[in-house]
């Protein structure tokens, strides 16, 4: 998880900086690998969203926030210290799980759980579901022999055993060498599982042995889930994403700081060979996102408050083919502590501070132009040097991002059959000639993008 520490000691985020990724299956399984993380967003709330926009958007997941019983208290952040694994948290009950789960199928989307293994809480009182605790003791789950002996907070990440037997920001850390609490933490994603769940985050999967999560996987009823975790790269750590890639895929936390870098203060040119290029892990087990709950509020990538940047570093990850990407969807804040607008209910995007960035019309459709251009690699890449770029994606999909501060006309070249397409980002109609050429206009800070099969606007 993060290092950062949250206000008070009790604000411990079990999710913080640590990265997420999948099963070694490039990517989420199927022809549709985009995620919408709809960030404590209750679970009927989940429901109504793949019905109306996540299944015809053509998302491929949705991940939610973690179910379980956790520590009471308005902060989001207290959905991150479970004190049972029952699913008793503020976002809805076991019935309300259910019916989301079942009504996300039914809608085409599958369901991706953040679960939080690495530690249980960092103090004691009754949780939300009803079950009394304490820090070391989790009655009928938990006992103080669950527990690693390194009491005192992580604080040498040149250490792996400080990493990974120590509490991250005070939270109890789990003895995840023992046998019974690998059998534990397994009981509470087969149980998952036994509720149609497709797929897990490994919350601060960094934090415990890449063989002891390999352990609890092999337990699984079904050990194909879709398996993503948490493991925040950091230079010269002891600990490193490339451990984790035999699990599933691994969040790559560099790709969202690179872009944020890259859109706040550099060239857009320099994206030409983004990805691998970079030093990144493979595509193919990369789960990668523009922001995500814990890097939205401390600052380390770009969030929904920075405009065009924002929205257009989401286009250029949706457009390109590395990684398989998340779309972080929140609410907004100043305080970095708040917890979710109306207990996590949402009667309507946009209101009552939900950002729904997921339904954002310049993010929402390209997710169809990702699905539609899904195997095509990168082609007919085209710069300026500078903060306009256009790349092809093979004869399926053409997109031109002008992030300069003035407008930008030119002859694109693609490799599109001849014909009429629709500009999804403005819903304006290009024609593409029979050379594969076509002309545009590109306001500034706007993109375009244009894909087989969509021909009318």
């Amino acid at each position: 998880m993060a290092r950062r520490t949250l206000s008070g000691a009790l604000a411990l985020s079990a999710a913080a900086l640590v990265m997420t990724p999948s099963l070694a299956q490039a990517s989420p399984p199927g022809t549709k690998d985009v995620t919408a993380v709809l960030f404590e967003w209750n679970f009927a709330s989940v429901a109504k969203e793949c019905t109306n926009t996540l299944g015809p958007a053509g998302y491929g997941y949705v991940q939610v926030s973690p179910p379980a019983e956790h520590i009471q208290g308005a902060q989001w952040w207290t959905s991150y210290q479970p004190v049972s694994y029952k699913i008793a948290g503020r976002l809805g009950d076991r019935t309300a799980f259910q019916n989301m789960v079942n009504t996300c199928h039914a809608a085409g989307v599958k369901v991706v759980v953040d679960t939080v293994v690495n530690h249980m809480s960092a103090g004691g009182g009754t949780g939300t579901g009803g079950s009394s605790y304490t820090k070391y003791n989790y009655p009928g789950l938990y006992s103080s022999y669950d527990f690693d002996d390194c009491t005192s907070q992580i604080g040498n990440y040149a250490d792996r055993w400080n990493v990974q037997h120590c509490e991250l920001v005070g939270l109890s850390d789990l003895d995840t060498g023992e046998d019974y609490v690998r059998r534990a933490i397994a009981g509470y994603l087969n149980d998952l599982l036994t509720l149609g769940v497709d797929g897990f985050r490994i919350d601060a999967a960094k934090h415990i042995d890449t063989a002891d999560l390999a352990n609890i996987k092999s337990r699984l009823t079904n050990p194909n889930a879709y398996w993503k975790q948490e493991v925040i790269y950091g230079s010269g750590e002891a600990v490193q994403p490339t451990e984790y890639t035999g699990n599933g895929d691994v969040q790559e936390f560099r790709y969202a700081y690179d872009l944020k870098r890259v859109f706040n203060n550099e060239n857009l040119a320099y994206l030409k060979n983004y990805g691998e290029g970079w030093g990144y892990l493979n595509s193919s087990v990369s789960g990668v996102f523009v922001d995500n709950h814990d890097t939205e509020r401390n600052g380390s990538t770009l969030n929904y408050k920075d405009g065009a940047n924002y929205t257009l570093a989401n286009v250029f990850m949706l457009a390109h083919p590395y990684g398989a990407p998340d779309i972080n969807s929140g609410y907004e804040f100043s305080d970095t502590d708040a917890g979710p607008p109306n207990g996590g209910s949402v009667t309507a995007c946009w209101q009552n501070g939900w950002k729904c960035q997921h339904a954002w019309p310049e993010i929402q459709r390209m997710v169809a132009f990702r699905n539609a251009t899904r195997g095509q690699s990168v082609t007919n890449w085209w710069d300026n040097g500078g903060d306009a770029i256009a790349f092809g994606r093979g004869s399926k999909g053409y997109v031109a991002i002008n992030h300069e501060s003035g407008s930008l006309s030119r002859t694109y070249q693609t490799s599109l059959p001849a014909g009429t397409y629709c500009n999804v980002q403005n819903n304006t109609t290009v024609t593409v000639g029979s050379s594969g050429q076509f002309t545009a206009t590109l306001g500034a800070n706007t993109a375009l993008a244009i894909y087989a099969g969509k021909s009318s606007c």
